[in-house]
């Protein structure tokens, strides 16, 4: 039976990626590779929408997909590649452009969100027509489903906007996605501001887990996590929002469900809490640290299966945009 197909990929915005992204996509990843055709990207194209240094993009480019990989996503059984290397992606990026309103497009979330904070001068097209692309990702594989944060629903529904106004107006040639959300429990939020996000972005790393810190470094962090006065091991993220984050990633990280941890800890304070949690932290991580350390030591093997998992996505992207600009009667050069 031939698997249904799935794509998902994640920027390379930082020198190392966070708990978050370990638990809300490459956990959840890792086993959907085994029930989907599954293409994952580093997404490096959609990177170039904020300040960056050319070199440090290379650097993290390489480092995002190896982190991919130590993660267990296995580039023999998925599809992991970086997204500048099919070109398609750009290609079919133009012409859904063209089908896009700019009203729909002004209406995205985190576009105004951005433009507001940046301000007209710090907010390029690019940005603006981020979704397309990210719609043109998913599309050029034909995927049936799009594993995303909650954040990113919106630009899905775009994509499905997109996909069903092309096939209307030149007959079936997408499939029509639909978003996969992660569920809110796996939502991380910062150890020292517990009511914010954790992002690669953070102004202060002490909130932060680096998959690629040092063991003893991301211990440290979870010790000095914030919790508040109460001292009881319970989850409730309305008033107790510092444990309830460290409990989800407690959770998440050991596959066991809240209350059985509300349960040895109980009557505990939270040093010992949270030396249970670093260890699982430390336990989780050390493999992954050192498994990526080893990927980037060699950089040439790096890029050689990147560039062979870069000719399947293309065998695949090419097929999609082909069609389409048949379909749209761009006359192809013999």
């Amino acid at each position: 039976m031939t698997k249904a197909r799935l794509y998902s990929g994640m920027q390379p915005s930082a020198d190392s990626l966070q708990v978050g992204n370990y638990i809300g996509a490459l956990l959840q990843w890792r086993d959907l590779q085994e029930s989907y055709d599954a293409y994952f990207s580093v997404v490096d194209l959609h990177a170039l929408t904020q300040p960056f240094d050319p070199a440090e993009m290379r650097e993290k480019t390489r480092r995002t997909a190896a982190q991919y990989i130590a993660a267990g996503i296995e580039p023999a059984k998925s599809t992991l590649y970086v997204q500048s290397h099919v070109t398609a992606h750009a290609e079919l990026a133009w012409v859904l452009g063209t089908l896009t309103g700019f009203g729909e497009a002004s209406r995205m979330t985190q576009f105004k969100d951005k433009s507001q904070r940046y301000g007209t001068d710090g907010t390029t097209v690019g940005l603006f027509t981020y979704p397309v692309l990210m719609a043109a990702d998913i599309l050029l594989f034909q995927a049936s489903v799009v594993p995303v944060g909650d954040d990113q629903k919106q630009h899905v529904e775009l994509t499905r906007d997109l996909a069903e106004r092309f096939n209307s107006r030149f007959g079936e040639t997408f499939t029509v996605p639909v978003p996969m959300i992660q569920q809110e429990t796996a939502r991380i939020y910062d150890l020292q501001n517990p009511t914010a996000k954790m992002s690669k972005s953070a102004e202060s790393d002490a909130g932060v887990l680096w998959l690629l810190d040092e063991p003893s470094v991301s211990a440290k962090k979870v010790m000095r996590a914030v919790t508040d006065s109460e001292g009881s091991v319970r989850y409730d993220r309305e008033n107790k929002p510092g444990v309830s984050n460290l409990l989800v990633i407690y959770a998440a990280l050991t596959g066991r469900q809240i209350p059985s941890i509300e349960d040895e800890y109980a009557g505990r304070g939270y040093g010992d809490f949270k030396k249970g949690l670093a260890e699982v932290v430390v336990s989780e991580f050390g493999p992954v640290r050192e498994r990526a350390l080893a990927l980037l030591s060699d950089e040439a093997e790096l890029d050689r299966v990147l560039a062979a998992n870069a000719e399947r996505a293309a065998s695949v992207a090419d097929a999609t945009l082909d069609a389409v600009y048949d379909k749209i009667g761009l006359l192809r050069r013999r």
